[in-house]
């Protein structure tokens, strides 16, 4: 196998013990484990993992990931103060990660995201290593768009210089969506480059955990008491970029002109925030239902849904996201209720026509939006199977993100080493 026997540093700044360490790392890294890569795997994790429980999930974890052929370590993550704890994290990043090299004779090094890069960086040419930059997102516009930064601040110029320095030194770029690339190549670091490998790796499933189940569905919707009403679903955190507000006006929409419909809600805390919301909406609390669920659980919840809901912030950050949630509802058979400008998702909604697009957040576009989704109800079955066989092919995490992700590798250690 051309792969096999490669030893990569794989540094993710996501915890391995948070959801999005066991959806968007861990079902990568061991299925390309299984094609012979050696894994070393460091990663930043949050208090919880240093507390007595924590430190056990920890251990039964990293025998877990040492018989997939990982070897984990992990560092500790902090937060506040935002610049001097990053800095901080930077630091003891660059002092491990060099450990782990030396003693585990590392060829490559792959960045996911900005902080790791940052790490990565500081190894490449001190140890003639190959990069992979995974752009999960545009770290310093994401920040100017959700008002955290100002453009031109000092920590908005750092991670840009930032950026360019590890876009300039990588042999190998991720990107999660098309949208974003034309104009992440023209930046500096990339412009003019004809030696970079490319590929767009959205968020993607594990299509084995996520698909649709009657039994699910029946024994879910017994237990809250649904019967056959219509039921809509957001499953995630709320607010940041998750519009929230927008969110609970379209739910406010379809319970008053459906006698028969039904919010759920699947988020891990704010309940109170919701509930508040909802009966500022005068929406009585038979209908609708706020709970948060284990991840294993999420899919059977799915299951038990008709419809699957998300409105985030369009904005030109956003061009580059690829919410991991998009991919869970449509292998779960839900059609997507999204607003546009998120993404690669407009042109999947409207050529694959799998869902319903929301141009502008108002009642007239709710109504639009209702519609569509009725006509796709009307023939659920077939709905179902359609979305299923669009997550197949644009989102599964063995035949698209895998099968992606070992080609990149594959070409990055045919390339030479860039030297800066």
């Amino acid at each position: 196998m051309a792969l096999d026997g490669r030893r990569v540093l794989f540094i993710s700044y996501n915890g391995i013990l948070d959801p999005l360490g066991q959806t968007q790392v861990l079902p990568y890294l061991r299925e390309l484990a299984k094609k012979g890569v050696r894994f070393t795997l460091l990663s930043f994790e949050r208090g919880k993992a240093f507390e007595p429980e924590g430190v056990e999930r920890c251990q039964h974890f990293e025998r877990q990931l040492l018989s997939d052929g990982i070897e984990w370590h992990w560092l500790r993550y902090h937060q506040k103060p935002s610049l001097p704890a990053t800095a901080y994290d930077v630091f003891a990043g660059v002092r491990q990660a060099s450990r782990l090299v030396r003693g585990n004779q590392i060829e490559m090094v792959h960045a996911r995201s900005h902080i790791p890069a940052t790490i990565a960086l500081a190894l490449k040419n001190r140890f003639n290593l190959k990069m992979i930059f995974d752009v999960r997102g545009l770290m310093a516009d994401e920040y100017v768009d959700a008002n955290h930064w100002r453009k031109g601040s000092v920590p908005y110029r750092l991670t840009k210089v930032m950026e360019r320095r590890a876009l300039a030194a990588s042999e190998g770029v991720v990107t999660l969506t098309e949208a974003i690339w034309p104009t992440i190549r023209e930046w500096d670091g990339l412009r003019d480059r004809d030696d970079v490998s490319h590929e767009v790796i959205p968020c993607c499933a594990d299509l084995e955990s996520f698909k649709f189940s009657q039994e699910d569905r029946a024994r879910r919707r017994t237990e809250l008491g649904l019967a056959d009403r219509f039921v809509v679903v957001y499953s995630g955190s709320i607010d940041g970029w998750y519009l929230t507000e927008q969110m609970a006006d379209f739910f406010a929409f379809i319970l008053k002109c459906r006698s028969d419909a039904h919010a759920l809600w699947l988020t891990p805390s704010k309940h109170e925030r919701i509930r508040s919301l909802m009966q500022q909406r005068n929406l009585p609390e038979a209908s609708y239902t706020v709970m948060a669920v284990a991840p294993r659980e999420v899919s059977s919840y799915l299951s038990t849904s008709d419809a699957g809901l998300a409105f985030i912030k369009p904005c030109f950050s956003k061009l580059a996201s690829s919410p991991t949630k998009y991919a869970e509802y449509l292998a779960c058979g839900l059609p997507l209720i999204i607003n546009r400008g998120i993404g690669d998702a407009d042109l999947l909604v409207t050529e694959k026509k799998v869902g319903a697009l929301v141009s502008d957040f108002n009642e007239g576009e709710y109504a639009n939006a209702a519609s569509a989704i009725e006509s796709l109800e009307r023939d659920r079955e077939n709905t179902r199977r359609l979305t299923r066989r669009v997550a197949e092919q644009f989102f599964d995490v063995r035949t698209v993100g895998v099968d992606r992700y070992s080609r990149l590798y594959e070409k990055v250690f045919d390339q030479s080493t860039r030297v800066l």
